[in-house]
């Protein structure tokens, strides 16, 4: 080896990840005949598995589905929809979950490939959904622990690698772009415009406030254009994109930063800060100032000496 020549070592890149994982609302029940639950809808995706009897679910706009034992169905964000026990007098019981992860292609096929209908119980998907949901209520059926950090660590893992089954599920059927409703035109524009937004929302040099039709005009695209090639790929709107990438930018902001309210409504482009936690409550159940208590009591820790917070 000469003098002086330097060997390059293999280097090996971790990629950034954030699975932005959010799950609520999750429960088996079983509930009498003639059960029904009014027309709702969700901003996430809703997994539904009938355990025993019979349920019907009606989406608008399309024909009844009647779900039986094992029967699955993963209803799309927006979607609205009715659940009811399709007998009048016998007993039913399902499992379901509501749940949202950042992966923006796997959002986009599940809403555009699976999602909406029927999935037997015959099908590795509905298997898959069964497992994952019974792991889940499994982990959750001794309620003093089910707060506990493991258990939910737990808890995270089933729904992370149900969602990992899930994709290899639809590259297995559907291995060509020609079975998704939308071109690789739609695709790459849509794709230009969340990131356009991640990169508006997330730049605190960048405007806090923007208009979608400010960020359309800089890709050479109609907002009317941009708005329908949006949906249509991803499955929501685009204000509704933005709306969770501005939470989401809060939600860091109240945890870690030492940002007053004031200035993290500001950093989303909030009008001011009674709109803000207006919204903020909507985003989460909570103001900015309970969601931060919140924070601060679940990251304080305990030694024998004291009582700390870790970041």
């Amino acid at each position: 080896m000469k003098k002086g020549v330097v060997i390059l070592q293999k280097f090996i890149s971790i990629p950034t990840i954030e699975s932005g994982l959010y799950m609520f609302g999750g429960h088996q029940r079983t509930v009498n005949g003639g059960w029904s639950f009014f027309e709702q809808r969700h901003q996430v995706f809703e997994v539904m598995v009938v355990v025993d009897g019979y349920q019907l679910t009606e989406i608008r706009d399309q024909s009844p589905m009647d779900l039986g034992p094992g029967d699955a169905i993963i209803i799309a964000p927006g979607t609205f929809h009715t659940n009811r026990n399709a007998s009048k007098t016998a007993p039913m019981t399902y499992m379901c979950l509501h749940f949202d992860f950042e992966d923006i292609q796997l959002r986009s096929r599940i809403i555009s490939l699976i999602s909406n209908q029927l999935i037997p119980a015959s099908s590795q998907l509905a298997k898959a959904s069964q497992k994952m949901l019974n792991g889940i209520v499994k982990l959750c059926r001794n309620k003093s622990l089910s707060s506990d950090f493991s258990i939910q660590v737990e808890i995270e893992i089933l729904l992370l690698k149900y969602l990992k089954q899930v994709n290899s599920l639809i590259k297995d059927k559907y291995s060509h772009n020609s079975s998704l409703p939308f071109s690789n035109k739609e695709a790459q524009i849509s794709r230009d415009l969340v990131i356009a937004i991640e990169n508006r929302v997330n730049n605190d040099d960048e405007k806090p406030s923007f208009n979608f039709s400010d960020l359309c005009k800089e890709l050479g695209i109609s907002s009317g254009y941009g708005h329908r090639v949006f949906k249509k790929v991803y499955g929501t709107t685009p204000l509704h994109f933005i709306d969770r990438e501005k939470y989401k930018k809060a939600q860091r902001l109240l945890e870690y930063s030492g940002n007053s309210i004031e200035e993290v409504a500001y950093m989303v482009g909030a009008a001011n800060v009674s709109i803000f936690s207006k919204q903020f409550r909507k985003w989460s159940g909570y103001s900015p100032s309970e969601y931060r208590k919140q924070v601060i009591k679940k990251r304080s820790v305990r030694s024998k000496n004291q009582t700390g917070y870790f970041e």
